[in-house]
């Protein structure tokens, strides 16, 4: 199957709302102007619009990681807009003007060893509403991807060698394998990559397909389902976690007003207020995702499902997006804990806004939730390092910690962690 071509352009789906938009992607963050499309602006012919134009950009010199940015307005917002919202530049000139961040915005295109994917970022209203609402976001192949690999590539090849072939099953536990619970999924998900780690620093004789195999094979069997069944769950440990997520970046000012609004509602959903505790927060949370949310969920099964699809695609999970032709300098695991907080915040906070609106929660509510909640942490360099680095504080940055912050069932009392789910060396092949 061509990655590229196939079903996971889904990407390719993505029409812009243009004015219609509740939101705009030209206000709020810095907005790279590359350098090809500088010298574009550069050869305009003189007039009133290149003056506007150059004016508008700000050249960068190291340490900066752009070339140059726009200059935003008072308001946070590129003066290059129109009065109805739209881009002067786009509307004059057309797309083959922009800068290249400008032109591909929502799409991020990824390649992992020769494998192209195209994911979307969810700070657009519209990549929410493709990305979550759309039942079949893989297609019909998406249950059949443990097949992707090179059946002539050498089985001593390098582990990132195999991209193809791991991605293709850490989208299949995630997509085509709905005989466990989605947390279970993804706890799978992260045994895996803990066995991908050990793979990777030990001298084995086991190599990255015979993994592979014998990990699909356990699944298949459902040999890992027993102990998973008695992993613990907490309420509190999750809500805890989830707030201490919620309230990173928090003290940057100007916070933008759906931003805002999606905090009040998460917060109130679950009861916060005078005299709020822990606890009660617990019981608010509990209440929220029982009553509110999980009915809901019943009615769109495939949008935390799909949210994880576009989340793995777009950050080259479990590669890491730092990383080209050779392998991340962080490990699977590292990879998996950014991931796993991610989710858990994304899914607290729905949680909490379901609990805010009650019967009239909407996909509307979903689409400005998510929308704002990864405008403001996802696009933020520091946000993933200071999630990973609170799972440690927390003491959640390991096989049980990973199932308390996951685990679906909150309501469930703590229960020892069984031995076969451990992150011991020697589950790494088993």
């Amino acid at each position: 199957m061509d990655q590229a071509n196939g079903a996971l352009n889904y990407a390719a789906r993505f029409l812009c709302a243009g004015a219609d938009c509740e939101d705009t992607c030209c206000s709020g963050w810095t907005v790279p102007v590359n350098e090809a499309a500088l010298e574009g602006f550069g050869k305009l012919p003189e007039g009133a619009l290149k003056q506007e134009i150059l004016a508008a950009i700000e050249r960068r010199e190291p340490p900066s990681p752009h070339f140059a940015v726009i200059r935003m307005n008072e308001e946070r917002k590129c003066p290059l807009l129109t009065a109805s919202g739209l881009c002067k530049v786009h509307a004059e000139l057309g797309d083959g003007a922009l800068a290249e961040t400008c032109k591909q915005y929502p799409r991020y295109k990824q390649k992992i060893n020769g494998y192209e994917e195209t994911a979307l970022a969810l700070s657009c209203p519209e990549a929410v509403r493709l990305v979550l609402f759309t039942p079949d976001l893989l297609g019909p192949d998406g249950a059949k991807l443990t097949g992707l690999g090179d059946p002539n590539l050498d089985a001593n090849q390098p582990l990132h060698a195999w991209a193809g072939r791991i991605r293709a099953l850490v989208l299949w536990l995630v997509a085509g394998n709905r005989s466990y619970p989605l947390w279970q999924r993804m706890f799978l998900i992260r045994l895996l990559c803990s066995r991908l780690d050990f793979l990777r620093a030990s001298q084995t004789e086991h190599t990255t397909p015979t993994l592979l195999a014998d990990f699909e094979a356990s699944v298949a069997s459902g040999a890992l389902r027993p102990a998973m069944d008695q992993l613990p769950s907490s309420s509190e440990a999750q809500m805890d976690v989830v707030l201490q997520l919620a309230g990173l970046m928090l003290q940057h000012s100007n916070l933008p007003p759906r931003f805002v609004a999606c905090i009040n509602a998460f917060t109130t959903g679950i009861g916060n207020g005078p005299g709020a505790s822990l606890a009660s927060l617990a019981a608010g949370y509990e209440s929220a995702q029982e009553r509110w949310f999980e009915p809901f969920l019943e009615r769109h099964p495939q949008l935390l499902e799909n949210w994880l699809v576009n989340a793995i695609i777009r950050h080259r999970f479990p590669f890491g997006w730092q990383s080209k032709e050779a392998d991340a300098p962080t490990t699977a695991v590292q990879e998996f804990d950014g991931l796993a907080a991610n989710f858990a915040l994304m899914r607290g906070m729905l949680i909490g806004v379901a609990g805010f609106h009650r019967e009239a929660f909407s996909e509307e509510h979903v689409v400005h939730t998510v929308q704002s909640a990864s405008k403001h942490f996802e696009h933020h360099p520091d946000f993933l390092p200071k999630a990973r680095l609170l799972l440690i504080e927390t003491g959640l940055a390991d096989a049980r910690g990973s199932a308390l912050l996951l685990h679906e069932g909150v309501r469930k009392m703590p229960r020892p962690v069984a031995p076969a789910v451990t992150d011991q060396p020697e589950s790494a092949v088993a």
